[in-house]
């Protein structure tokens, strides 16, 4: 845990969220600002900062994290339909948070994506 990561702190129960799944690995929770009808956040628990700091250590849990991102969607209901899931990593690519998260978009349908 990094003692100033947001999300190591919703991790740890320290601040409070709106949880949809969580097991000892990871834990999936509403986004407080939601970009889409279903906006989740899938994170590990372990403190990774950015998807630029994976190597070999960290292959397994990433694995995890993107199936536990998958088994949210179907226990949301929105698998079938279809959903979008997205990694940020760093600043120019709209990390907001230093802990590694997988976003699950879903409730519509989500066009092609532009860069503006």
């Amino acid at each position: 845990m990094s003692d100033d990561c947001l999300f190591c702190k919703i991790a740890a129960g320290q601040i409070p969220c709106n949880r949809v799944y969580e097991d000892d690995q990871v834990l999936a929770f509403h986004d407080i600002n939601p970009q889409a009808p279903v906006h989740v956040l899938v994170i590990p628990k372990a403190h990774i900062a950015t998807l630029d700091d994976v190597g070999e250590a960290q292959r397994e849990i990433m694995g995890v994290v993107m199936e536990r991102a998958a088994h949210v969607a179907r226990e949301l209901g929105v698998a079938e339909a279809g959903y979008r899931t997205i990694i940020n990593t760093r600043e120019h690519g709209g990390q907001e948070v230093y802990h590694i998260h997988a976003h699950i978009l879903a409730g519509k349908r989500i066009g092609p994506m532009t860069v503006r």
